[in-house]
C-alpha cells in the first residue's frame, strides 16, 4: 500500500478522500492556495502545502505546482477528486513520469473518453447507444450555426474536454448558438485550458441516469447500479438519487453491461461513471463517462456498502475488485442533495462571504465501508463537507457547500428524511438554496419519480420565489409560534422580575400574523407543569403542541399531534422569522391591540433603482457590451460578470438609452454595485 497520498483538490472532495485514507493508514498531504490557507481540508491533512494564489489556473491546475508538492513531501500517490487535474492526461503522464501513482484510470483511458468526440465514437464502435450530432471539431460560431440547422434545434453546445455544467449552452435558435458558442468556448478555455466544442442534438424530456462502474488492472470489471441525476439547473446536477425510480431490472442491466463494456474497450481501470440520457420508452444514449470519481457518488455507496474511493486506492496500488457483480445488490433507496452559496430568490446567482453560522443536521451514522446503510433500519443522514463555521465562501471556486445525503428502506422514507434534514440544516452569512431544496423534496411530480432534467424550467419557469404552505402547515406553524412567543413571554417576565403567577401577566389570546393571513389563536388549556406542551385553538382547530424549544434556540423540533417538523427559527420584534418546508416565514404573533395598532404602521416603500443595471452577485466583470449615450432593446447583452468559474450575461429588462457607465471590465463588484444608469 501507498505510504503517503497527496490530494489534489480542494473542499468537501478533498477532506472526503482524507476520511477514506487515514481510515486505511495512510498520510495525507492537502494543497491550498491563498483562498484556502484556512479551509478544512488543510486542517485535515497530516500535511500541507501552499500551491499559489486563488484563481485555479495559477494553482490547483498547474501540474507543475502540484509535481513540486509531490516531491517537497515524498507522496507516493495522489488521489484528484473530480474537476481540476482529475481527467488531465497530462497529469496522469506526468505522475507516471516520476513514478508516483495515479489514482484513476490509465492515460488512454482519460484521452480516449475524456475526449466526448472521441468518446462517442469508441461508444458506438462497442455498441453503446450514442445521440445523433457533429463529433468533429467545430471552429467558430458561423459553423456553429451552419452544423446546427442541420441537426436541428434545440441542440447542445458542449466543451469536448467540459464537465460539471461548465462551457454547455442549450441553444434554440441560430442566433443563441452563436452566442452560446462564444461564451461556451470562453468558459471551457478558463475551466479546463481546452476550447474545443462540439454539438449534439438536444433529446427533449430526458432522465439523467448514469451508471457506477469499478474496474481493476486485471480485467475484472462490475456496474453498481446507477444515480437518476434529472433535477439539474443550467446542465448542474442539483439532487441526486439511488436508484432510479423509472428503471426497471431490465434497462438496468442492459445500461449495467452497456458500461462494462466501454470501460473494457479501453482498458479501464478505477471508479468511472458513463451517463446516459434516456428517453421516456427507456430508450438510452450514451452521453459521456467521466474518468473520475463523480460529486454524487455517497449515494451509490450508501445502497451498496462500497467505499469507492477505498477501491481507486486499492485499484491503483494493483489489487484485484474483492467482488464480482453476483456480490452487488441495491438495498434500500438514498437521496443527495447539493448545498450551494447560490440565492434561489435572485434566479440563483452565487454568493460569498462569510458562514457566520453553519450548523448540519447530526449525522446519525457514520459511513462504515463495507456496511449498506441497510443494516441501519432507522434512516441514515451523511453530509459531506468542506466548510465549517466561521470560514468563508470564495469567488474562485465552485459554490456547493455541502452534499447532505439521506438512505432510507424506501424511496417515500428517503424522501422524509431529506425534507426533515433540510429544514433542520442552518447556514447564514450567505445566500443560498436551502429553500429550493426543500420544495424539490414536496414536490407532488419529483414525490411521484416524474421527473426529467427539463424539471426545474417547467416547475419554476419565471425563477424560484418560495413555496405557499398548504393551509393545514400554516396552522401548525401559526400553533407552534404562539406557543414559542408564549414562553418566551413568560420567560421574559420572569427574568424582569414582574409578577409572579404568570397567568395573570401573559396573556391567552394572540394574533398570528403569516403569509398574508391574520389568524386568531387561543390557548384553551393550561401549559403543562414541565411546560413542553399545549393545546393550542387555532380558528377552529384544537393541536397538541410540544417541544423542548427554548428561548434563544435557533432551530425547533415541535410535535404537533403527535408528527414533529423541524422549523429554522430567528427571533424578530414581536415575533419569529421561519423557513421551513421551502417557504420563509416572517411569523409575527401579537396580542389583539398590538395586532390592531401595527395595521396602522405605514409600509415601507423600496427605492426605485428601474433605471439602473446593478450587479446580481459579487464577481468580476469580464466586458462591458455597451456604451455611454447607447440606444438599447430589451433582451440586449449589457455587460458579462463571472463568479464562481461561470459567465453570466447581464440583459437589458426593457428599451432604454444608457446615461452613464459606472464599472469597466476587471472591476471586482459587491452585490448591488451599480454597473451603469438608464435615462
Amino acid at each position: 500500500m501507498f505510504d503517503k497520498l497527496l490530494i489534489a483538490n480542494r473542499g468537501e472532495i478533498a477532506c472526503r478522500v482524507i476520511k477514506t485514507a487515514r481510515r486505511m493508514g495512510i498520510p495525507t498531504v492537502a494543497l491550498y492556495s491563498d483562498a484556502d490557507r484556512n479551509a478544512l481540508h488543510v486542517s485535515m491533512a497530516d500535511e500541507a502545502v501552499h500551491i499559489g494564489p486563488p484563481p485555479a489556473n495559477q494553482s490547483y491546475i498547474v501540474i507543475d505546482k502540484v509535481m513540486d508538492a509531490i516531491r517537497q513531501t515524498g507522496a507516493t500517490a495522489v488521489h484528484p477528486g473530480y474537476g481540476f487535474l482529475s481527467e488531465n492526461p497530462k497529469f496522469a503522464e506526468a505522475l507516471e513520469a516520476e513514478g508516483v501513482a495515479f489514482v484513476g484510470p490509465p492515460k488512454g483511458a482519460i484521452e480516449a473518453m475524456g475526449d466526448k468526440i472521441t468518446s462517442k465514437k469508441i461508444a458506438a464502435d462497442a455498441g453503446v447507444s450514442t445521440v445523433p450530432g457533429h463529433m468533429g471539431l467545430i471552429e467558430d460560431a458561423e459553423e456553429a450555426v451552419r452544423i446546427s440547422e442541420e441537426i436541428g434545434f434545440p441542440v447542445m453546445l458542449k466543451a469536448s474536454a467540459g464537465g460539471g455544467g461548465k462551457g454547455m449552452r442549450i441553444a434554440w435558435s441560430a442566433d443563441e448558438v452563436a452566442e452560446g458558442f462564444r461564451a461556451s468556448k470562453s468558459e471551457a478555455a478558463s475551466s479546463f485550458g481546452d476550447d474545443r466544442m462540439f454539438i449534439e442534438k438536444f433529446v427533449t424530456q430526458p432522465r439523467h441516469i448514469e451508471i457506477q462502474v469499478l474496474c481493476d488492472q486485471h480485467g475484472n470489471g462490475v456496474y453498481l447500479g446507477e444515480r437518476e441525476c434529472s433535477i439539474q439547473r443550467r446542465n448542474q446536477k442539483v439532487v441526486e438519487e439511488a436508484p432510479s425510480p423509472f428503471l426497471d431490472e431490465a434497462t438496468r442491466k442492459a445500461m449495467g453491461e452497456q458500461a462494462v463494456a466501454l470501460a473494457h474497450a479501453v482498458g479501464y481501470s478505477s471508479a468511472g461513471t458513463v451517463e446516459f440520457i434516456v428517453d421516456g420508452d427507456r430508450n438510452f444514449y450514451f452521453l459521456e463517462m467521466n474518468t473520475r470519481l463523480q460529486v454524487e457518488h455517497p449515494v451509490t455507496e450508501l445502497i451498496t456498502g462500497v467505499d469507492l474511493v477505498e477501491h481507486m486506492i486499492r485499484v491503483a496500488a494493483g489489487e484485484k475488485l474483492s467482488m464480482t457483480q453476483e456480490d452487488v445488490s441495491l438495498t434500500g433507496w438514498a437521496i443527495e442533495s447539493r448545498l450551494y452559496a447560490e440565492d434561489p430568490y435572485r434566479e440563483f446567482l452565487p454568493s460569498i462571504g462569510r458562514l457566520t453560522r453553519y450548523r448540519p443536521p447530526a449525522e446519525t451514522r457514520a459511513y462504515e465501508p463495507g456496511t449498506a446503510a441497510g443494516a441501519a433500519g432507522s434512516p441514515v443522514i451523511r453530509n459531506d463537507t468542506g466548510v465549517y463555521e466561521g470560514g468563508e465562501i470564495s469567488m474562485y471556486y465552485d459554490p456547493m457547500i455541502a452534499k447532505l445525503c439521506t438512505w432510507a428502506e424506501t424511496r417515500e422514507a428517503a424522501i422524509d428524511a431529506m425534507a426533515d434534514a433540510l429544514d433542520s440544516f442552518e447556514v447564514e452569512g450567505i445566500g443560498h438554496n436551502l429553500p429550493f431544496l426543500s420544495a424539490v423534496m414536496d414536490h407532488p411530480k419529483f414525490r411521484a419519480g416524474d421527473m426529467t432534467t427539463a424539471f426545474i424550467a417547467e416547475e419554476y419557469p419565471d425563477g424560484f420565489a418560495g413555496v405557499r404552505l398548504p393551509d393545514a402547515r400554516l396552522e401548525e406553524i401559526a400553533a407552534a409560534t404562539a406557543a414559542m412567543h408564549r414562553v418566551a413571554e413568560i420567560r421574559r417576565t420572569r427574568v424582569s422580575g414582574r409578577m409572579d403567577n404568570h397567568e395573570r401577566v401573559v396573556g391567552d389570546d394572540w394574533i398570528v400574523s403569516m403569509a398574508g393571513h391574520d389568524t386568531d389563536v387561543r390557548f384553551e388549556t393550561r401549559i403543562r407543569a414541565d411546560r413542553d406542551g399545549a393545546d393550542v385553538t387555532v380558528g377552529e382547530h384544537t393541536f397538541r403542541v410540544e417541544s423542548a424549544w427554548t428561548p434563544g434556540d435557533s432551530t425547533a423540533r415541535v410535535k404537533i399531534d403527535g408528527e414533529v417538523i423541524a422549523l429554522k427559527v430567528e427571533k424578530i420584534v414581536q415575533g419569529f422569522r421561519i423557513r421551513h418546508g421551502g417557504a420563509e416565514l416572517r411569523v409575527h404573533v401579537r396580542t389583539p391591540r398590538q395586532a390592531e395598532l401595527a395595521a396602522l404602521m405605514p409600509v415601507k416603500v423600496p427605492p426605485d433603482t428601474s433605471k439602473m443595471l446593478l450587479c446580481p452577485m459579487p464577481g468580476l466583470i469580464v466586458r462591458i457590451d455597451v456604451a455611454q449615450g447607447d440606444e438599447v432593446q430589451e433582451g440586449q447583452a449589457l455587460a458579462v460578470i463571472e463568479a464562481m468559474k461561470m459567465e453570466n450575461v447581464l440583459r437589458a429588462e426593457r428599451k432604454g438609452k444608457v446615461s452613464a457607465i459606472k464599472a469597466a471590465a476587471g472591476d471586482s463588484l459587491a452585490v448591488d454595485a451599480v454597473i451603469m444608469e438608464f435615462e
